[in-house]
């Protein structure tokens, strides 16, 4: 018989407390501040071993254990390096996050050097480009996909905040100018800037693009006093609203042409009700809504999260692309061949794109995200809220011996079994695999936070 989680969590509760009773107060000190030293340790250790392999202080996706072989989106080499998470922005931001919690300049200095990467190359329109070429010249478009400028925007503008730095100032201005300047009439973000004359030109939920736009803007109106920020926030929220889909079908399409009428991208991508995007924009409605506390970013939502509860799935998932009028899962191969189900989808698209998704954890949270907004706070006893606050500490403190135990002595986390394209040069990929260890920047960022998380919780 399966336990409910309620009493699943309530017994775990009991069972840290019980077992922390039989620690002293000291040997509970004596074994959080070891615990703190190597968390520190590693953090000194892990950091220099990545900066150490930084591409003029930037990075790519992954790299062979013996640093010959490097892979960005597809292979690369030394001379470049990725923009896109979780390249050199995440790994920045990451080096970043260590120093605000330990205060170690050799940190700041790994996160000015992948910042210094970025300016130089930004381009004259004042964005980046999927990749930074250091042996060819600058690109002559900005990218706002899978938040490769959006990204780098953030880091430069959050490393901002610690120093002093006239180029790192510039290179703001012109950044942020640029996003100001790209802003479509309507409101939305176009997948790329300047005009391509296809479909790059319509505005862009896909990979959260224009959900990152407007989080750019929200930054910036926190950090810099210019009302120009305040006013795109106006115009992209409009934009959320208005792009809303009607009734029965309440939710966003990944792409809009100018007409604001769901349009096709890419040739598997139709138009259609997609609700990965309709997730993404609730939440942009509640940033919106926390940063200017207009009521009218929460009237969309309630009949987006209905919609998205009755869009599931019999297997539990979601169709990435609802059919507009009969809320039917769409399957494209490529040059627009519609198939009937993901089994009948070549191995290249079944395996390299994502056509049926699982949302559930994240609509879970997105619904008690917006019950906290508008209902406020759900009730929970002291006591259930001490237990809790016990068991996650617990986990962490297990995850973070995990993390410490499985760095190598060069410093390295190593992603083992690592399955990724084989592909072969000059050829489209054929949905073949390879496995072998990696290092991967992933990794270590999701390492970095969760010691850096750790070490803040035991600042005195």
């Amino acid at each position: 018989m399966q336990i409910p989680s309620r009493f699943r969590h309530l017994m775990l509760s009991l069972f840290v407390m019980f077992n922390l009773g039989f620690e002293s107060p000291d040997q509970r000190v004596d074994r959080q501040n070891d615990l703190v030293s190597q968390a520190e340790m590693s953090l000194s250790k892990a950091i220099a071993f990545y900066h150490s392999i930084a591409i003029e202080g930037g990075y790519v996706y992954h790299y062979s254990l013996d640093l010959k072989e490097k892979w960005g989106e597809g292979k690369t080499d030394d001379f470049t390096i990725e923009v896109q998470a979780p390249g050199t922005p995440a790994v920045g931001e990451s080096f970043l996050r260590a120093f605000k919690v330990t205060g170690k300049q050799e940190y700041l200095n790994a996160a000015k050097d992948a910042a210094y990467a970025l300016i130089k190359g930004q381009n004259e329109l004042g964005g980046w480009e999927h990749k930074i070429y250091f042996n060819r010249p600058l690109g002559t478009m900005v990218s706002f996909d899978d938040n490769q400028t959006q990204g780098a925007i953030s880091f430069l503008m959050a490393l901002d905040q610690e120093i002093d730095d006239t180029k790192l100032d510039s290179s703001i201005a012109k950044a942020l100018e640029m996003m100001v300047r790209s802003q479509l009439d309507h409101g939305g973000w176009p997948h790329r800037y300047p005009e391509q004359h296809n479909y790059h030109d319509f505005a862009t939920f896909n990979d959260q693009g224009i959900n990152d736009c407007i989080r750019v803007m929200l930054e910036a109106s926190k950090y810099y006093d210019d009302t120009a920020f305040e006013q795109s926030l106006h115009k992209a929220g409009r934009f959320l609203i208005l792009s809303q889909l009607p009734p029965p079908q309440p939710g966003w399409a990944q792409q809009y042409n100018a007409y604001l009428q769901p349009a096709w991208a890419r040739s598997f991508e139709p138009p259609s009700v997609c609700p990965q995007v309709t997730l993404h924009n609730i939440n942009t409605l509640l940033d919106l809504f926390e940063f200017s506390n207009e009521r009218i970013y929460l009237e969309p939502i309630h009949d987006a999260l209905r919609w998205l509860r009755e869009s599931q799935l019999p297997n539990g998932k979601w169709g990435r692309f609802l059919e507009i009028g009969t809320n039917k899962p769409l399957y494209y191969d490529r040059d627009r061949i519609r198939v009937n189900s993901l089994e009948e989808l070549s191995l290249e698209r079944r395996t390299g794109y994502g056509y049926e998704i699982d949302i559930a954890n994240n609509l879970m949270s997105t619904k008690s995200r917006f019950d906290r907004v508008f209902h406020s706070a759900l009730t929970t006893s002291e006591d259930d809220q001490v237990g809790s606050h016990a068991v996650d500490y617990l986990q962490l403190e297990e995850h973070v011996k995990e993390i410490i135990a499985s760095l190598d002595q060069h410093g390295r986390w190593i992603a083992s079994n690592d399955k990724f394209r084989a592909e072969t040069p000059g050829e489209r990929w054929n949905g073949q695999y390879r496995t072998e260890d990696r290092i991967s920047s992933a990794l270590f960022n999701k390492n970095i936070a969760t010691l850096c998380q750790f070490l803040e919780s035991n600042k005195n």
